[in-house]
């Protein structure tokens, strides 16, 4: 499961941070500037992997991150989820919440991930706001196919309940 996911600059500047479990904001600050410390002093050749700080888990998490250009993007796992899994779901950050709620992954097949993200953005542009509802509401009801209404029902052709 997924503890924590961290992106913060070089300087140790959180860009953004999810917490999969509850901790206070003092707490959170504190982890993040431990995880920066320990990645930050690591050489760029090194494994990208290491246990977690004495205050997001130790021994039993991992630290998995990846550090592009400025940014450090950084996951706190425990030993059910994949390092290299793990390494992969980095590298589509900007999509981050169609891959991870709830600190579980959801979603790992990219052309799933991306079919997704393309149909919320296509739903988003049809409903591009509340001014024009009023006139799509109108022509929706005109482009209605209605079959012939049956105009000479008598009350009495109907059968009664029973």
């Amino acid at each position: 499961m997924i503890k924590a996911i961290l992106i913060f600059n070089n300087h140790g500047k959180p860009r953004l941070s999810r917490f999969y479990e509850r901790f206070s904001e003092d707490m959170q600050q504190q982890i993040i500037r431990e995880t920066f410390h320990l990645v930050s002093r690591r050489d760029e050749n090194v494994c990208n992997f290491l246990e977690g700080g004495s205050l997001i888990g130790g021994s039993d998490y991992k630290l998995i991150y990846r550090h592009y250009a400025t940014l450090y993007f950084l996951f706190c796992v425990d030993s059910s989820e994949s390092e290299l899994g793990i390494l992969d779901l980095i590298q589509v950050h900007c999509i981050l919440q169609e891959v991870v709620m709830g600190g579980m992954v959801l979603e790992t097949n990219m052309t799933e991930i991306v079919s997704q993200v393309e149909a919320q953005t296509k739903l988003e542009k049809s409903e591009a706001g509340f001014s024009g509802a009023p006139a799509r509401a109108v022509s929706a009801v005109k482009n209605i196919n209605l079959p012939d209404i049956p105009r000479n029902i008598k009350v009495s052709n109907l059968s009664p309940f029973v």
